[in-house]
């Protein structure tokens, strides 16, 4: 016996399918009236929200823009470097890293173009970063954990006030302006770092001398506790304090 074809019938073609999918295309539409998605407001003309991808370093972010992800290279400023493979670490790049990195995750992202050139040799956006509406780069600056770089007209829009921001901290010897000779017109000086420099301490010898451990026994048993006439950092071998103990 030969079993029927059930005939496969439309939703559109059920009186009760219309009117199924005419209420989900009438609630799709209330929705998107009364709940349509927000977009962003910039703080000021001529600045433009964009999302955080990650921090590269000091001056050097990743965002999305225009739909990609993509460099942006802080206009006007220059920080020392985290990883170069010339130059190494340099001295306050992890600090300007990580102070960068808590103010663009401390609110609303936004960026500013200049008149000029956008894009640099390296395929790196070139801007002005801001959080919250605030100056990023002015932050650096205040903070001695930037120097004013990289100037090429017409792109200097800013440059004045960030001038005097540097020159306040350079006053003050606050950052990277604390280190005599680092910071100059082309770079950082890193042969000005004096923590490049190992420091050596000076042994401090007795002022009651003894050759040795056995000689010092002899008249003091127990060892000296530092401090005492006979001490001396060289029969202190484990560096507790105490000579010959």
């Amino acid at each position: 016996m030969a079993r029927k074809k059930r005939k496969k019938r439309s939703i559109l073609k059920s009186p009760t399918g219309i009117v199924t999918v005419a209420i989900l295309l009438i609630g799709l539409l209330i929705y998107d009236f009364f709940f349509p998605e927000e977009e962003v407001e910039p703080s000021r003309s001529g600045l433009i929200p964009v999302e955080l991808v990650k921090t590269i370093d000091g001056d050097t972010i990743k965002i999305i823009y225009e739909g990609k992800e993509q460099n942006v290279r802080y206009l006007l400023i220059d920080t020392p470097e985290t990883n170069h493979p010339r130059l190494g670490k340099q001295p306050f790049g992890e600090k300007a890293k990580e102070r960068n990195r808590e103010l663009m995750n401390s609110g609303k992202l936004e960026i500013e173009f200049d008149v000029g050139q956008r894009v640099d040799k390296y395929g790196r956006l070139l801007a002005y970063i801001y959080i919250n509406g605030e100056s990023v780069q002015e932050k650096l600056l205040a903070e001695g954990l930037a120097r004013v770089a990289y100037v090429y007209p017409p792109n200097t829009r800013h440059l004045d006030p960030y001038e005097k921001i540097q020159s306040k901290a350079k006053k003050e010897g606050i950052g990277i302006w604390g280190i005599e000779d680092y910071a100059k017109d082309n770079g950082f000086n890193t042969t000005a770092n004096p923590q490049d420099k190992p420091v050596v301490k000076p042994v401090k010898e007795a002022e009651e001398p003894f050759k040795n451990c056995t000689e010092l026994r002899k008249k003091y048993p127990n060892g000296v506790q530092k401090g005492h006439p006979a001490y001396s950092e060289k029969m202190d071998r484990n560096k507790d304090g105490f000579a010959c103990e």
